[in-house]
């Protein structure tokens, strides 16, 4: 597509600040909380992750949509990402694999994506003054309007969005007549966290955000899972009653970036917005049980309290941010619980930490062979 003939874009950031842009072609006008990610590859399963729905992204890789799209490397079942902010947008691709080009997809789930723009400076900008809420839209010329707007949408603390992106009604992932049974409470489950299960020899059932644990106690699981997901932990009471239960009884209980801040929470531990948070796919973080280093995929805006979690007298710190040190991983003293706040099943990203997924079957073959 011909730069000059590309219509003009604005970003207009909740203080004030714009910065501008070109259209990629799709008219209109989106707002959300604007974040960055610094993965250099894996924009497909990104834009597809349900915990960056209400999200503009930034992407700080120069270059997206270079390899275009397939039908095999989403995480859902569509864009999830408000909008998409990069610097340069790619409209054909090169790839053996290929099964389209990353505008046409775009187009064809109707989401607003605009290029050109300076992300190291938009970046750099929301990196000093935290992540806030944003509009980008090709309406230029109505710029107090778009304020207008833009005024009225809510920030991410106290947004309850699990319910957006849960599934409607349970189902089923795996082989049926595979040897474990995993009851996988769904506030924003990644396709690629079922994958890892499936091939452990797990049959996976998937229920609503706001499922009892009677209803998933009922179909007689080996253990249970709280997955990943966006919106503030903090309003999820349903799945925090429902991780309180599951402790309760000491069953198996294994959760992900969202799912650890309401197992945090079912326990009493608070949770806090990030100034950032943190999103990429090379992130360090130390696993203090091993003392091994690890390189992870993150994608959060809350954390967990660390002076809260270190005076717990339950809880024991398993892995820490490295550039941070923030808490990446808990685990329950005296029950069999634990948790981690980063993406093991790494989609995109580095595999250092697929080792949970086994440890968390280990626990639950433990648990079946004391409770048989």
């Amino acid at each position: 597509m011909n730069y000059q003939t590309r219509k003009k874009a604005i970003i207009l950031l909740a203080d004030g600040t714009q910065f501008f842009g070109k259209s990629i072609g799709i008219e209109g006008t989106v707002t959300g909380e604007i974040c960055f990610n610094t993965g250099m590859t894996g924009y497909q399963e990104i834009f597809t992750d349900p915990s960056y729905y209400g999200q503009l992204l930034v992407t700080t890789n120069a270059h997206i949509g270079n390899y275009g799209v397939n039908s095999e490397e989403v995480e859902s079942n569509g864009i999830k990402i408000s909008g998409l902010i990069c610097r340069n947008f790619s409209f054909t691709q090169s790839r053996v694999i290929s099964e389209g080009n990353l505008k046409d997809w775009f187009v064809k789930q109707n989401t607003v994506a605009i290029s050109n723009v300076d992300t190291r400076a938009l970046v750099a900008y929301i990196r000093d003054h935290g992540a806030m809420n944003a509009i980008i839209s090709t309406d230029v010329e109505n710029v107090e309007a778009l304020k207008t707007q833009l005024a009225s949408i809510p920030k991410m603390e106290g947004l309850a969005l699990a319910s957006k992106v849960s599934t409607k009604e349970p189902y089923f992932f795996g082989n049926k007549n595979a040897t474990y049974k995993i009851a996988a409470l769904d506030i924003g489950i990644k396709k690629n966290i079922l994958r890892n299960l499936a091939k452990r020899d797990v049959y996976v059932k998937v229920f609503p955000y706001n499922s009892s644990f009677e209803e998933m106690n009922a179909w007689q699981p080996d253990g249970y899972f709280i997955s990943n997901g966006p919106g503030d932990p903090e309003p999820l009471q349903e799945a925090q009653a429902v991780a309180k239960q599951i402790i309760a009884n000491n069953l198996p209980l294994f959760g992900i970036c969202l799912g650890h801040q309401v197992i945090a929470l079912a326990n009493g531990i608070s949770t806090y917005k990030m100034h950032n948070g943190h999103r990429g796919i090379n992130h360090p973080v130390k696993n203090l049980l091993t003392g091994k280093g690890e390189i992870t995929s993150q994608n959060h805006g809350f954390a967990i309290n660390r002076e809260q979690t270190e005076a717990h007298k339950d809880i024991e710190i398993t892995h820490v941010h490295l550039n941070d040190q923030t808490v990446a991983g808990i685990r329950m003293k005296n029950k069999n619980c634990f948790s981690v706040q980063y993406h093991p099943e790494a989609s995109p990203g580095p595999h250092d930490s697929s080792y949970l997924f086994d440890e968390f079957i280990a626990q639950i073959k433990a648990f079946k062979t004391v409770n048989v």
